[in-house]
Parts: structure tokens; sequence; C-alpha cells
């Protein structure tokens, strides 16, 4: 490769965003929602780009890491930044999921997901552990948002993908993805809980600008979706697993709450919407951040699908199709967006 274009690469991935690997989590679920409601071609055809994207913004990310060590490292330790890489976690989850249900692979799905696994592990202590011993804090106004849920999202994405390959393989395997699927679908839900209280908190007795109301804050509700995605999973799972027939009523019971959670979001993100770019006329211009808002739509789509699947209820059909169309348009809406971003960093890079 040419050493100015090497050059020009090398400072552009300087300020890369931790979150990009929001973008596989988005294509994914979109993938996976056009599955289950019997799209023709999308669903393959988002896998394949999906794979590519994961390779592409993989190199970048390993690339960033070797050339900047310094800015990957002071992203750990700040409060906002530090849980975008979180999305690497939940994209392993989300292809995983795809590789087993549309490309048919069960050996890469298993690989996903211990790639995943050990992300996770590494990314939860690592990042909990350093927030919580640096000694220069920000104020709970500055520095929680929506995109610390991403913890959530992406120990959910383990629970969906650990159940799904449970259906795969013999017992007892299949007993104990099940058993490690039940406890991490219960932990994300107890982090869910301590996170959205804060968040809410933030909500309502802080100052709040437009320019506070970024992206993340979709995740409120995506967090909630991939949770009733999980629950309804281990739902069709219970008569493979005797620990989760016997609280299959909990389980029930906690899915609907999930989903009636996050359905509740959805018209208060609304209005915030509109009271951002409406009202306040605060600018709206292309964020990497935005793949976080287009992920939760997919997964309310593929989660509603699953819930009525699992449970019988039948007079939410018109849901998924409806969020599925909506997610395909921001997923668009966005992608041109990115296309725009990085042609732009290119040429200043270039200039620089």
């Amino acid at each position: 490769m040419n050493s100015t274009l090497v050059q020009r690469l090398r400072a552009s991935l300087e300020t890369m965003s931790p979150t990009y690997f929001s973008m596989i989590m988005a294509t994914g679920i979109l993938s996976l929602a056009a599955r289950m409601l019997d799209v023709p071609r999308l669903p393959q055809a988002l896998y394949v780009l999906n794979w590519l994207l994961f390779a592409i913004i993989g190199v970048l990310a390993l690339a960033r890491a070797l050339w900047h060590p310094a800015p990957v490292v002071a992203d750990l330790f700040d409060h906002l930044r530090a849980p975008g890489f979180f999305t690497f976690v939940a994209a392993c989850g989300v292809l995983g999921s795809q590789s087993l249900v549309i490309g048919g692979s069960l050996a890469l799905a298993v690989a996903l997901g211990a790639l995943g696994l050990v992300a996770w592990v590494v990314l939860t202590y690592t990042i909990f552990t350093v927030l919580t011993v640096k000694e220069n804090k920000p104020g709970l106004d500055h520095g929680i948002n929506g995109g610390w849920l991403l913890a959530v999202v992406a120990t959910q994405s383990m629970a969906v993908l650990s159940s799904m390959i449970s259906e795969h393989v013999p017992q007892p395997m299949r007993l104990e993805l099940n058993f490690f699927a039940l406890s991490m679908w219960l932990w994300g839900g107890m982090l869910y809980i301590w996170l959205m209280t804060l968040i809410f908190y933030r909500y309502t007795f802080f100052q709040f600008s437009p320019a506070d109301l970024s992206p993340p804050y979709w995740i409120n509700m995506g967090a909630m979706a991939i949770s009733t995605l999980a629950g309804s999973q281990l739902i069709l799972n219970a008569p493979h697993a005797p620990f989760i027939a016997s609280t299959l009523p909990f389980v029930k019971g906690f899915t609907i709450f999930y989903w009636a959670s996050g359905t509740w979001w959805i018209p208060m993100l609304l209005i915030l919407a509109v009271w951002r770019h409406g009202v306040r006329r605060f600018p709206l211009r292309y964020d990497p951040l935005y793949w976080g808002a287009v992920f939760p739509l997919g997964m309310y789509a593929a989660s509603t699908h699953h819930m009525n699947l699992a449970m019988q209820i039948d007079f939410l059909d018109a849901l998924p199709d409806l969020f599925l169309a909506l997610g395909l348009l921001a997923w668009l809406a966005v992608f041109v967006g990115q296309m725009r971003a990085v042609s732009r960093a290119w040429r200043a890079a270039g200039r620089a």
C-alpha cells in the first residue's frame, strides 16, 4: 500500500469511535428480523454484508489500537466513551446468531460466541474497575447517558446466542447452555435496573440541553427489546431445561415486563427527538452513535415477533412489520451519512 495512503488511514483512525461495531449490531438484527418475517433475499444479502463490515471494522479497530494506543486507553477511562467498547460483544452475539440462523453454521456461531464471551469478561471487569478507581470523575449529569446500557445489550446478546446454540447440541451441553443463557438474562436485567435508575434520575433532576440528548438514548428501548428476545428464546427452550420450566411464569412475566418497558420508551424518545430537532433546532447531522438508534428499531421488530411466537400474543402481529420497515429506512439514512463522513475524514486526513 502506498505510504501516503497508510499515513492518511493512520491519521483518520486516531479519533475512531469505539461504538462503530454498532453498525454490525444494526445490520445483523435487521437481517434476522427480515428472516423471521419471511422477507425474501434480504436476510442473506445483509448477512454477507455484515461479515464484510465485521472484517473491515475489526481490522480498523485493531489498527487503531496498534497505531494509537494512547487514545484507546483514554477511551477506556472516559465515562461516556468506554461503554462503546461493548458494541464489539454485541456485534459478536448478533453476527453469531446470523451465522447460525441464516448461514447455517454452528461452528461460526460457537466461535463468535466464545470470542464475544471472552471480550465480555475482559471489558466488563476492565471498564467498571477503571471507572470505579479513577480519581477524577465527572458528575452524573456529564458522566452517564443511554450508551451505558450497551453493557446490558452485550450481556443479553450472549444470552440470546447461547440459547440459540443450545437447540443444536445434545444433552447435557444443551442444559448447561440454557443455564448460562438464563444467568446472563437475569444479570442483564439487574444491570438495566441499576443503570436505568441513574439515567432516569439524570433525565429529570439535572438541566437537559439538546446536545445532551445524543443517539445512545435510544438504547433505553433497545436494551429492553433484546431482553425480550432473550426471554422469549428461553420460554421456547423450556421443554429442554427443567429449571426454566419450573420458573416459567416468572420468565414469561419478566419478558412481558421488558417488552412493555421498551414500548413505553418509544413515544417518550420520539417526543424528545421532536423537542431536540423541532423545538430547539438542534442540527441533524451524521454521528456514528446513530447506529445505536437503528439497532433498537430492528430489535423491537425481532423481539416482538419472537414474543408472539413464544406466548401466542397474535394481536401484536402488525408491529414487527412496521418496525422492520422503519429500521430499514433508518439503516439506509445512517449508512449514507456514514459514507459521507468517511469521505470527509479521508479528505481531511489527506490535507493534514
